[in-house]
């Protein structure tokens, strides 16, 4: 028999998450085995167990109650399928009510379907091709869980020999007709699951295969727990069905939230269920309200606000902590608003949102049970008051802080420990801050749990967001704003010239100058028509003043049929066109709920703020934000982070620089946590040498090969590790691809994308590959080009790209007109050649980059003239030109000059011509030993270091240095020589 007929789904996937569930503690019946216990074929709730089950949990109720309870289940009566599974979810965690006698009188009883603090008094069953017929057909869902006769989740497997990137997808779809050929099966449903073993997502009734998300930490257990090599199938399943976590999910993690007219069911991602438990279990058992406290990082746009609805609903739940007090902190208006409308939204009960400073005290005097919202600026002195008075000495209050980097350093926040000495202090934030006189760990403790922006995005919580620097020439007719100011004044003295340019010559007025603006507006309108409108996504401009906000609403109405609205706060002395953009708070929520609508649905494509929907905008229609004012520090991560929200076909949010924003950047790493900045921003030109590097990575495998050979080609990929290297080039090569996919300068680059994506494709076909890398993250447009191969190829629009090392970079920079100008875009270029080729040759760029450094901060202290930066820069890039040149004229292959440069440095007593003998032996033992994978290979590795030593000491080279050189080496022999024997 082929083994080959036992590899499908019911064995690889259905058997598998079978046996996992079963020693979970679940039983397993068949669904044939089950129908005995049904009147009819239609029935979805197995009545028998339910009825049996609400005997065992309230063994008081009588039998006309017991028929009325069953009935009520089983008889939901609503207009649509999200009523009646948002009435079931409450019936289930707050219990029915009957009325009945129990000895005092008819009284009001509760009746419980499920205990949730008795895991065991409950039956869990999970069942396979349980079969339901309607007048619409026949369903068959492969396994359905029942809890006490009620089928709380659906499971759909799929095979894993399906193309990877189809597998989640044709479970959702088959998920979603289940939910419409058999409405009544999702009334009892809490969330469903779209397997195939190698993949598996959870969702919700009525969400989109996007809104699907896995699962990667099964916590409290460790994936290392489950089993060796488990599967992301095991780590769902034990991070969401394993008794204790299902019930907790039910109980504390699903919320119903209204979003543009309909109501979203919405259950915790793994960070948000990890960080809620890590702080209960935090709070629960340590010593002291200091200790109980600490930090949940978790990157903007990753679902902060219902982290804290989730943790606050699991608070009230724990019956040791006596019905805490829970204070929610924030310190922006809209913030305070956004956070109570989310709790209200979510039918948290009772939320208080303080309007005063009097009426927060009243609130935090009410004792145990109350929930209250507040901006930290209401914890403010009263007149006459030397401090802020104690409010209360409990330890049951539990304080959560949003956005914690922030204001909480100040005097205000001192206030509000004043006031509640012993609560317990929980610092939400996506962008901690480490500085010696400000610290989010030192103000509120230790990490609770960490979700970095990396993770969001690898997870697909949030798109990435890339960078694309759009800078304006602020000089003017050849001189600077400065030399002209100074001229143009020379009549006043230098005192005087520097008291009106303080006043009147600053930053702000240069930035929001009409010229300069109506250029940007053009180039707003360009980039918006080519890149953003087309794929239905919106826009936010950021202004550097209220009064730039209106120069570009009125720019923007004069230079296009573009709708745009202006949301800026009033002034009390505004003149009349300011006037016409006040809007009320009411106005102001409506132009925003317009702005975030399908722009088929609205045509509103322009937001234009100055400081207003910053922070605490949430508008995943907008892919782009045209920045024009100088943001730093978190403010300004918090304002990128507008774009990150993911959409449906949204694959990365773009921030466009008109200002020059990217050079605080490097001011920001030493504020934030370095993980937190990295991969913050990408910029779009500094993408083109790494896709570069990632095309010949990519290309390289087929180098010998007749690219119309389709057996040759196919053939090179026969070998599995060498098809695995190649699907990581690939998908490294098309992630590039993506990023610069709005630039003419990825057309080069076309053909060979869509030639290398039918190879991959025949590749998995042919060689039976049951796994590979999700072609969706590739993003909607290269997709759209690898699998329908349409492609833009107008001539006139095709530009290489320009390299640093190219004569035309030359080019390029002679047509900048400003020294200024020449000078940023040179010192970019060197910097991204230098962060590129650094592994490759430590000895020359390390020099470069020291070098470079020098020169910076020489020019910042105006040490040097700007001519004299332009020749040192011109210097550098010559340096690096002839670097490739310099190792021909010592004999050498491109590949070992760096290994020449750096014996070099290391042994400078010694001749050239002994070092060029000492190179040649070296590169030839790493050569001798280069086998496949010897980076892999901890003897080859040994055996190479060992010769090269060998050939060290031979060469006289000091016996104290020999250890450092040959470890130099190999990490050079791992850049070099990592693929020379493929």
């Amino acid at each position: 028999m082929n083994i080959t007929q036992d590899w499908n789904e019911k064995k690889l996937v259905e058997d598998r998450a079978i046996g996992q569930l079963k020693s979970f503690g679940y039983t397993h019946k068949t669904g044939s085995s089950l129908d005995q216990e049904r009147d009819t074929q239609s029935e979805v709730v197995l009545k028998k167990r339910l009825t049996q089950a609400i005997q065992k949990l309230n063994p008081w109720i009588n039998e006309n109650n017991l028929n009325k309870v069953v009935r009520n289940i089983t008889h939901l009566d609503y207009t649509n399928l999200m009523e009646a599974n948002q009435y079931f979810h409450e019936v289930l965690i707050n219990q029915l009510s009957v009325q009945q006698d129990l000895g005092k009188g008819r009284k009001s009883q509760t009746v419980q379907l499920i205990d949730f603090e008795n895991l065991e008094s409950n039956e869990f069953l999970v069942v396979d091709q349980f079969s339901i017929t309607n007048a619409k057909g026949t369903i068959r869902p492969d396994l359905l869980i029942f809890v006490n006769g009620l089928p709380l989740v659906v499971i759909e497997c799929k095979s894993p020999t399906l193309p990877p990137d189809e597998q989640i997808g044709q479970g959702v779809k088959q998920l979603i007709r289940y939910q419409k050929d058999s409405e009544n099966l999702f009334y009892y449903n809490q969330f469903v699951i779209s397997t195939s073993n190698d993949r598996a997502r959870v969702g919700t009734i009525g969400a989109k295969v996007q809104h699907y998300s896995s699962w990667k930490d099964p916590y409290p257990r460790t994936v290392s727990e489950i089993g060796p090599s488990p599967s992301a199938q095991d780590i769902l399943l034990t991070g969401v069905l394993v008794k204790e976590r299902l019930m907790d999910l039910i109980q504390n993690f699903i919320v119903y939230e209204p979003e543009e007219g309909r109501v979203i069911k919405k259950l915790a991602r793994y960070q948000q269920h990890r960080a809620v438990n890590r702080a209960v279990n935090r709070i629960l058992h340590e010593n002291t309200p200091q200790d109980r406290g600490g930090v949940v990082w978790a990157t903007q746009g990753s679902g902060k606000s219902l982290s804290m609805v989730f943790l606050a609903t699991k608070l009230r739940r724990i019956a040791e902590l006596k019905n805490p007090t829970i204070v929610i902190v924030t310190d922006r208006q809209d913030l305070d608003q956004q956070i109570t409308n989310t709790f209200r939204r979510c039918e948290f009960p009772n939320p208080q949102q303080a309007g005063s400073v009097s009426e927060l005290r009243d609130y935090l005097k009410q004792g145990p049970g109350s929930t209250i919202m507040t901006l930290v600026q209401k914890f403010q002195e009263a007149e006459g008051e030397d401090s802020f008075p104690e409010m209360t000495k409990s330890e049951n209050v539990i304080v959560m802080v949003d956005e914690s980097h922030r204001s909480q350093y100040s005097s205000l926040a001192l206030n509000m420990r004043m006031a509640l000495p012993n609560a317990t202090y929980i610092g939400f934030t996506g962008t901690p801050i480490d500085k010696k006189d400000k610290s989010t760990r030192r103000t509120f403790g230790n990490y609770i749990d960490k979700y970095t922006i990396e993770q969001a995005v690898e997870d697909g919580a949030t798109v990435p967001i890339f960078y694309e620097s759009r800078l304006v020439d602020l000089h003017v007719q050849g001189e600077s704003v400065d030399q002209l100011f100074d001229r143009f004044f020379r009549d006043y003295s230098e005192e005087d010239r520097e008291r009106i340019k303080k006043k009147f010559a600053t930053e702000e007025a240069i930035t929001a100058s009409p010229k300069r603006v109506r250029q940007i507006v053009l180039d707003i309108i360009q980039h918006f028509e080519d890149h953003i409108k087309p794929n239905g996504f919106k826009a936010q401009i950021v202004a550097i003043s209220r009064e730039a906000a209106v120069l570009y609403k009125n720019m923007l109405d004069e230079l296009s049929d573009y709708e745009s609205k202006v949301i800026i706060s009033a002034g009390h002395n505004d003149k009349e066109e300011m006037q016409k953009h006040h809007l009320s708070r009411q106005d102001e929520k409506d132009v925003i709920q317009r702005f975030k609508k399908p722009m088929e649905e609205d045509s509103l494509s322009f937001l234009i703020v100055c400081d207003k929907l910053l922070t605490g905008f949430d508008a995943p229609i907008e892919q782009v934000m045209y920045l024009d004012k100088p943001l730093k520090e978190h403010n300004l991560l918090q304002a990128i982070a507008r774009t990150n929200r993911t959409y449906d076909k949204k694959t990365y949010g773009l921030i466009v620089d008109y200002f020059g924003v990217s050079r605080f950047l490097e001011e920001a790493l030493g504020i934030f946590h370095e993980e937190d900045i990295k991969g913050a921003m990408s910029d779009v030109d500094a993408e083109i040498p790494r896709l570069q590097t990632r095309h010949r990575k990519a290309m390289r495998f087929f180098d010998y090969k007749n690219q119309d050979d389709l057996d040759g080609c196919l053939a090179v990929l026969e070998p599995e590790d060498i098809r695995n290297e190649f699907d990581t080039a690939f998908k490294h090569f098309s992630e590039s691809m993506d990023m610069i996919m709005p630039s003419p300068k990825a057309k080069p680059y076309l053909d060979d994308l869509k030639w290398l994506g039918k190879i991959r494709v025949l590749a998995k076909s042919r060689y039976h590959e049951e796994d590979g890398a999700d072609i969706s993250d590739c993003g909607e447009k290269v997709r759209q080009l690898i699998e329908e191969h349409v492609y833009a190829s107008t001539p006139h629009i095709l530009f290489e790209p320009i390299d640093i090392l190219s004569n035309r970079f030359e080019d390029k920079i002679d047509e900048i007109k400003t020294p200024e100008s020449k000078a940023a875009e040179m010192e970019h270029a060197i910097k991204h050649e230098i962060r590129m080729k650094l592994d490759e040759n430590p000895v020359l760029y390390t020099s470069l980059k020291e070098r470079l450094e020098d020169l910076i901060e020489r020019r910042k202290e105006r040490q040097m003239t700007i001519e004299e930066l332009l020749e040192e820069y011109r210097e550098m890039i010559h340096e690096m030109r002839n670097n490739a040149e310099e190792s021909k004229d010592h004999g050498f292959e491109p590949e070992q000059y760096p290994f020449f440069q750096l014996l070099d440095r290391e042994l400078d007593a010694h001749e050239e011509e002994n070092l060029k003998v000492l190179t040649h032996m070296i590169t030839e033992v790493i050569q001798n030993h280069a086998v496949i994978d010897w980076t892999e290979k901890e003897d080859v590795q040994r055996q190479m270091r060992r010769n090269i030593k060998k050939q060290l000491r031979a060469s006289n080279c000091p016996g104290d240095r020999v250890e450092n050189v040959a470890h130099q080496i190999m990490k050079l022999a791992e850049v070099h020589y990592k693929q020379i024997a493929y």
